[in-house]
């Protein structure tokens, strides 16, 4: 009798042993995928930059024909931190501009957003914005607005000023992409 209660112990604790192994194994098979070449984990759930248009001058350019109700994400690279620029249009027609990165969240490094169905959602945090939020909102978990004292808006495009975006660098030193 204490033979068989040995052997179910037995069992139990090497199906134990088996299924933590197995966790372990897929972990690491997941973490490995979402590794860049620097090592460092990336999200998979990364919307694709759109290379941005400089002038000469260095101001990012963002034609306004390419703006829809879909989110564009516009890179631009400031001494090797890349920052990215959000342009989108609400529901009334105005085009909204922020950087792609949460007011409280970017020092996370996964304080970004994704855009899904209507709303851009952090990808640390979980909040979820409208397009007509965007850049209405100060403070608080949304995304660090562009607002109309830092950008020139014309007829055919939205320019953004090298000084600011340089300015606006360390929002973006953390990020992991």
């Amino acid at each position: 009798m204490a033979n068989q209660k040995n052997t179910k112990s037995n069992k139990s604790i090497h199906l134990v042993i088996m299924f933590g192994v197995g966790v372990i194994i897929a972990a690491g098979i997941f973490l490995t995928k979402m590794k860049n070449d620097n090592n460092q984990v990336v999200a998979s759930d990364k919307q694709s930059t759109i290379e941005a248009q400089v002038s000469e001058s260095g101001d990012l350019i963002i034609p306004i024909a390419d703006i829809t109700e879909k989110a564009n994400f516009y890179g631009y690279d400031v001494d090797g931190t890349p920052l990215e620029v959000i342009a989108i249009k609400a529901s009334d027609g105005s085009i909204r501009t922020a950087f792609n990165t949460c007011q409280v969240c970017y020092s996370s490094g996964r304080g970004y957003y994704v855009q899904e169905g209507d709303n851009l959602v952090c990808q640390n945090c979980g909040n979820q914005f409208s397009a007509s939020d965007v850049e209405v909102s100060r403070g608080g978990c949304n995304p660090v607005p562009i607002m109309d004292e830092n950008k020139v808006v014309d007829e055919t495009n939205i320019t953004i000023p090298k000084d600011f975006l340089e300015s606006s660098k360390a929002i973006f030193e953390n990020w992991k992409f």
